[in-house]
């Protein structure tokens, strides 16, 4: 049997894991608590002092700090981008540069290291106002709003390092674009690119998209406003040119591009890449695609990428259950009711499953609150309607004290028809 390893701890991680697990022998190094209850086996070695046919990295950091790099030097089949590769997510403002060099459309910016100069540029643009750290930011980063004095007052906090330290020192602002944004979630082989079913998250903590930026607060797949030939297009137009200048630059990118897409007035626009994949747009498309993900992971290493196969036909919906207190101080240590021993939901329910993100075990036993974003709880079912129904009954059933959740998650999709 294929032997996979998982890199990470979060709900993401815990949901690869649980997918390739489905037809192959897998370990998560370090994981969590949640996982291990899972029935999955989670270590605190190193992955490059494990043994297995296949990696897989799922965090951002390892990534940017060349652990692909390594595996792939061990002679290692590795999902996931070396250091070169990870620069797409590690700097916005190297990534702005590497799309105009590609010609991806993306909005118009400035990047900026000085307070008068970003203040400047601000005053030429018109709302909303878009500022992004440059650097890694847990996908807390960003501020979009039409309040300009809001925007010059992030500028300035950002820029001071009092925000996002490093990460903020030098900031990407844009024009804002209209339109509805989808994540497309791309693997990549090196030559090849198949995209995965569009899917589409929720990145504000309150309902409505209203309140500060998170990791995000849940997802929905597949976006069924996303036409094949919106995937076509974004394809042709985003992802050939960005694989195309990768290729020219010499870097041989096998794993997952996340491109992070605003369909516009003005057709598809990026407004960002990640380079691995989503979280917490994992969570809802890994149930979709039954048995394969080993094999489609696999040929993403290997470089023999083909089509991807068609999902299970299902719909699926993703709600994240966070801390008191989160994003801006998540509180930890509050016992977890609704939960078996094994992580799930103690009383089971049909097409529901929970992915642990930030959980721990107290001393007797409990599960407890360890985290921002706590608990994904992801259903399916075959509509889209129907699979909301079911996420939101199973997170009704997991109570905390504080708990923080969105409660439209996919409801305008699911009202409108979509599948």
């Amino acid at each position: 049997m294929t032997r996979c390893v998982v890199v990470g701890s979060g709900a993401r991680e815990h949901a690869l894991a649980w997918g390739l697990a489905r037809g192959a022998e897998v370990v998560v190094t370090p994981g969590n608590p949640g996982i291990a209850a899972h029935g999955i086996t989670c270590v605190e070695t190193p992955a490059t002092e494990l043994e297995a046919d296949l990696f897989v990295i799922g965090p951002e950091l390892p990534l940017t700090q060349g652990l692909a790099d390594e595996l792939r030097a061990q002679g290692k089949a590795v999902v996931g981008p070396g250091r070169d590769g990870a620069r797409l997510e590690a700097s916005k403002a190297f990534m702005k540069a590497f799309l105009r060099d590609a010609g991806v459309p993306t909005a118009h910016f400035g990047v900026f290291d000085r307070p008068e100069e970003a203040l400047d540029f601000l005053a030429t643009m018109a709302p909303p106002y878009v500022i992004k750290t440059d650097g890694l930011a847990a996908g807390k980063g960003v501020l979009v709003t039409d309040d300009f004095d809001e925007a010059c007052a992030d500028v300035l906090e950002k820029l001071s390092g009092h925000a996002f330290g490093h990460a903020g020192k030098t900031i990407v602002i844009e024009e804002g674009l209209d339109g509805e944004e989808c994540s497309l979630l791309v693997l990549c082989d090196g030559v090849r690119a198949a995209a995965l079913a569009p899917a589409q998250d929720f990145k504000r903590v309150g309902d409505g998209d209203t309140g500060a930026n998170t990791g995000g607060m849940g997802a929905y797949a597949p976006m069924a406003s996303m036409s094949e030939r919106d995937v076509d297009d974004v394809m042709t137009r985003i992802v050939e040119p960005t694989l195309a200048e990768l290729r020219r630059r010499g870097i041989d990118f096998r794993g997952v591009l996340y491109a992070g897409v605003m369909m516009s007035s003005r057709g598809p626009q990026l407004l960002e890449y990640n380079v691995r994949f989503g979280d917490p747009e994992t969570e809802a498309l890994v149930p979709l695609y039954g048995d394969s993900l080993v094999s489609l992971l696999s040929a993403v290493a290997t470089g023999t990428l083909g089509e991807v196969p068609a999902t299970t036909g299902q719909c699926a919906v993703t709600v994240v259950l966070s801390a008191a207190g989160y994003p801006e101080d998540p509180r930890r240590g509050d016992v977890i009711s609704g939960l078996g021993d094994d992580g799930q939901l103690a009383l089971p329910r049909e097409g529901v499953v929970v992915f642990h993100a930030g959980t721990r075990r107290d001393e007797r036993g409990r599960f407890v609150t360890h985290g921002g974003r706590v608990l994904a709880v992801s259903a399916v079912a075959d509509t889209l309607g129907a699979a909301r129904e079911r996420a939101y009954a199973a997170c009704a059933a997991i109570t905390f004290e504080g708990r923080v959740m969105r409660q439209d998650i996919a409801r305008a999709a699911s009202e409108l028809g979509e599948p």
